[in-house]
């Protein structure tokens, strides 16, 4: 039995691994951010809308304080007063359609796309 690869063997896996990565790289999800802007809701009322590009860092008062950062074309709640601080254990989004929550101080952070961007498509 002959178990040496024979050219038409190394062409083929090439040909699989080529199409893996092309197949790969078109459901890989985008990563840019321009347009991109991060909503902050408080009990289902918007406060705030910025650009996810522009650096900044901001408080918002409740029942609880909460320090949001954006950073590098990403948002995070960095510092928190709630209970157990699950809202900080997030970490950083950058994505549209991703968000972070703070239920104890009713604090909603969306990442929305441009206007009129398709987010996915199905079938």
């Amino acid at each position: 039995m002959d178990l040496r690869f024979r050219k038409g063997d190394i062409l083929a896996i090439a040909a699989v691994l080529a199409l893996a990565a092309a197949v790969f790289a078109l459901f890989l999800p985008s990563r840019s951010t321009d347009g991109a802007v991060v909503e902050i809701y408080r009990n289902g009322e918007r406060l705030h809308a910025f650009s996810l590009n522009v650096d900044r860092q901001f408080t918002i008062d409740g029942d609880y304080t909460n320090v949001v950062t954006i950073s590098g074309g990403k948002v995070a709640i960095t510092e928190s007063t709630c209970p157990g601080g699950d809202c900080v254990g997030c970490g950083w989004a950058s994505s549209a359609g991703r968000s972070i929550v703070c239920l104890p101080n009713g604090v909603e952070i969306r990442i929305v796309g441009a206007e009129g961007e398709v987010d996915f498509i199905v079938g």
